[in-house]
């Protein structure tokens, strides 16, 4: 808005040579004009392609041929300088904004008058000739950091839905990355009766429609908490050409035959506390199987929150709901020709108490991924408690190359 206003204040009498900056400027060996330039309005200041075509008024003969020819030389400097501007964008876009600062910063501190008309000039031209280039840019120096090719899906645990990944989804999006959070079936958002959930399948169904309706030439990062590392290998499992890499963080990475069920059972090593804050909820009677697993509340920020701020407590406490029971006892058939064709990652959290560091290297062990990463100080939802350090390793962990030639299971790093 700024850059258009500008066009329309009064500009002093001034010769077509200082009208230009001075690298555009025409070389000494021109001869200078002979015959003064005539006093003109705004509008006839403004080239052919921004100037009023029924508005503009028919000047003389001698004085229309030289401002074409002045208009047309300004326009077509304006163009190669946009085209040098544009590939100097190509060869350094990292360097953009500080090429925007120090453009900014000359214009700024220019101390002289003509300066200042020249900058008033060569802002209202940019409005016309360049803006619409650097705006594309910017969007190709975005391209070439590849953030179309990150596009992260996250899957919360058991209890929790899309909320909780809030820290995560700014974070992620300053980077200019494309996120999606999604709630569960039951979970969030999502208001189906949790008791009536009698498959992984429906429960894992908002997550494998977003891969359904997903374009064929897209593929996502899968990021699965919890009980969400078995939704994120069922997903695996049907879409592998969707799936560019997966990540579990705490979460409950199965092997082929496998449950959620299976690996929770291994009470060895579990805690007490663990089996005081999830309580079963039996909603087609005490003779028949569980529907769902409740938390006791006042167990929450012990359990899953003991290094969470109050205040992220205090949200859980208020959106937490029931995890459904069938979904934890399905076994997954995990074939190595789709699920064991995608690039796995795990991120450990060494103060769990839900999923313990011995029950999480455990899984690991069982069929190791790609590489291990430890986030230090963790509770069971570092999202909420270390959401820089976790941001970190998913971006560090969608920078490396699919194709990277790794030794499994024996790169580990810690936060």
């Amino acid at each position: 808005m700024g850059n258009k206003l500008v066009c329309f204040s009064p500009i002093p009498k001034t010769s077509p040579k200082e009208l230009l900056p001075p690298w555009l400027s025409p070389s000494k060996s021109k001869k200078k004009s002979s015959s003064p330039i005539p006093k003109t309005s705004p509008k006839e200041l403004l080239p052919p392609w921004l100037s009023p075509s029924k508005s503009k008024k028919k000047s003389s003969s001698s004085s229309s041929k030289t401002e074409v020819f002045d208009d047309e030389y300004i326009k077509q400097q304006a163009q190669i300088a946009s085209k040098l501007y544009l590939q100097h964008l190509q060869n350094n876009g990292d360097n953009l904004l500080q090429l925007e600062r120090s453009l900014t910063t000359k214009n700024t501190l220019s101390s002289s008058k003509s300066q200042k008309k020249l900058s008033k000039r060569s802002r209202s031209l940019s409005s016309s000739t360049s803006s619409s280039t650097l705006q594309l840019s910017n969007q190709d120096a975005a391209r070439s950091n590849g953030p179309e090719n990150k596009h992260f899906v996250l899957v919360h645990g058991g209890g929790f839905g899309a909320w909780c990944w809030y820290k995560i989804i700014a974070l992620l999006k300053e980077g200019q990355c494309e996120v999606d959070a999604i709630d569960l079936a039951g979970s969030g958002a999502n208001f189906c009766d949790i008791n009536c959930i009698k498959t992984l399948s429906q429960y894992a169904k908002p997550l494998t429609d977003f891969l359904a309706n997903l374009a064929d030439n897209k593929q996502v990062i899968l990021v699965g908490h919890e009980l969400g590392g078995a939704c994120i290998s069922y997903a695996m499992e049907m879409y592998p050409t969707k799936v560019s890499k997966a990540i579990f963080v705490a979460a409950t990475m199965l092997t082929d035959g496998q449950s959620a069920l299976n690996v929770f059972s291994q009470q060895a090593c579990l805690s007490e506390l663990n089996q005081r804050a999830q309580k079963f909820v039996y909603a087609n009677g005490n003779n028949r199987q569980p529907t769902a697993i409740d938390f006791d509340k006042s167990l929450l920020e012990e359990f899953l929150f003991s290094r969470t701020p109050s205040k992220d407590i205090a949200l859980a406490s208020v959106s937490m709901r029931t995890v459904p029971f069938a979904p934890v006892t399905e076994k997954l058939t995990l074939s190595a020709a789709k699920y064991g064709s995608i690039s796995r990652f795990y991120i450990k959290t060494d103060e769990d108490f839900a999923i313990p560091a011995p029950l999480q290297e455990a899984m690991i062990q069982s069929d190791p991924p790609k590489q291990v990463f430890e986030l230090k100080g963790s509770d069971h939802s570092p999202f909420l408690s270390r959401p820089q350090a976790l941001h970190r390793l998913l971006v560090e962990i969608s920078n490396m190359p699919q194709k990277e030639n790794l030794k499994t299971g024996l790169r580990r790093h810690q936060t």
